[in-house]
């Protein structure tokens, strides 16, 4: 199939792009990687197509008050090859570099994954884990969202009407911080059926299990099986298979965190 037909615009500042997203039935353009088969399928029909690539301020990266700033329309490649500052002791680069195959990772975005909102997405589990945040900007301001609470559900996010996402806002970790993250997958490249992933970094201790049918599965405290399975057994979606994977990724990515299980 193809697209049914659209309106194209690249916008070179953010104002420009907001005041384009105001108009009915307009949606953002970034990597490309998820929007482009979707609108192939007609699964979704734009009347105006935003292409925000051309707005640097959306590639810039910085460091403040303890964070990690990286603008919407950086690559998973460049996270992947260290063309970044490290604030995560290589965590994020280990999760760039098993996002689907290189070409994907060479367009796609940090901010169009999580705006796409797909469950078994790599970094919707990942940034939830490392405490991050989303910065959402609009007419009406500013918004700072936690990761974990930003997508609401499967392809559907917290973003409202006219609103961009403009950066993510990455916690620096301590040097002695454990990490872990184990994604299943029937072959490499494919979206995963189940990830685990399990921070240690102080006083913060969290498991998050990815790929469900929703949001992750935010578990907060020491890791411990029972706290795992409470929080699966509470999933009325998931079949006994489903509960098994899921439960087996997040003792898996605890064990390559190399944290004490409670």
């Amino acid at each position: 199939m193809k697209p049914v037909e659209f309106d194209y615009e690249r916008p070179a500042t953010l104002d420009e792009a907001l005041v384009l997203l105001a108009q009915p039935n307009a949606r953002v353009l970034a990597g490309g990687q998820s929007i482009g088969p979707m609108l192939n399928l007609r699964l979704v029909q734009p009347t105006l197509l935003v292409d925000i690539t051309a707005i640097e301020a959306l590639r810039e990266t910085s460091r403040e008050d303890g964070t990690l700033r990286l603008g919407a329309c950086v690559t998973h490649t460049a996270i992947e090859d260290g063309n970044l500052r490290d604030v995560t002791n290589k965590a994020m680069a280990s999760v760039a570099r098993n996002i689907a195959y290189r070409a994907v990772r060479n367009r796609g975005t940090i901010g169009g994954s999580l705006v796409h909102a797909d469950p078994a997405a790599d970094w919707l589990t990942c940034l939830s884990t490392l405490g991050a945040d989303v910065i959402a900007t609009g007419a009406a301001g500013q918004r700072r969202i936690p990761v974990a609470s930003f997508v609401k559900g499967a392809f559907e996010t917290d973003l409202q009407q006219g609103e961009i996402l403009r950066a993510v806002s990455v916690p620096v970790l301590s040097e002695s911080a454990k990490w872990g993250f184990y994604k299943f997958c029937r072959k490499e490249g494919d979206f995963a059926e189940a990830i685990g992933a399990v921070l240690q970094d102080g006083d913060t201790t969290r498991t998050v299990l990815g790929a469900t049918n929703g949001p992750p599965l935010v578990i907060d405290g020491p890791y411990s099986d029972e706290a795992v399975r409470v929080a699966i057994d509470a999933q009325p979606d998931m079949d006994a298979y489903d509960q098994q994977v899921h439960f087996v990724a997040g003792k898996r990515a605890a064990m390559i965190a190399g944290v004490r299980m409670a």
